[in-house]
């Protein structure tokens, strides 16, 4: 399996280079174009992905995402939720790599094997970088107007979260 592994990407680019060449295009010059078509799109894309990070940043300094977990508490108890993933609930729609730390987080705090643990993995299974990839796949085609593209995503992480909860209480029950 190593060596498919080894030889796929070179043999990708040797067979497109020979399709390439049969067809007498120039290579190269293809090659800068979609270089050059790729940094517009990031260049396009840039101002939303700085703008959504330092609004997450912001809320993190604030205590607002804390804050929000503590009122939130009583009603994620009455649905099943543990209050100790609430956090990863606001953060994971916004950012990733802030999910992913909160998360490491709480499996460190309550271990792997806990009710809490498992809801935090499943979540970040099964759960979207919504505002994130919102603002990529959107921006990237200068789209203004989501219309129904956001509370749709919302909805879907929304069940994602109580999937995960139930999931863990349904199938690791501890």
């Amino acid at each position: 399996m190593g060596i498919l592994t080894d030889y796929l990407i070179p043999g990708i680019m040797l067979v497109s280079a020979i399709v390439a060449l049969r067809k007498k295009q120039d290579v190269y010059a293809t090659l800068l174009e979609g270089g050059t078509e790729g940094l517009q799109i990031v260049a396009s894309i840039l101002p939303s992905l700085v703008m959504l990070l330092s609004a997450y940043h912001m809320l993190r300094a604030s205590g607002a995402i804390d804050l929000l977990a503590r009122w939130f508490s009583p009603a994620a108890r009455f649905l099943g939720i543990p209050p100790q993933v609430l956090p990863l609930m606001l953060i994971r729609p916004i950012s990733g790599s802030a999910a992913l730390a909160i998360g490491a987080d709480l499996i460190t705090v309550y271990g792997v094997d806990s009710q809490i643990g498992l809801s935090a993995a499943i979540m970040l299974g099964s759960t979207e970088t919504t505002f994130y990839t919102i603002s990529v796949y959107f921006g990237s085609c200068h789209i203004r107007n989501t219309r129904y593209a956001i509370p749709a995503a919302l909805c879907a992480d929304l069940t994602g979260f109580f999937m995960a909860c139930a999931t863990a209480r349904w199938f690791f029950p501890i």
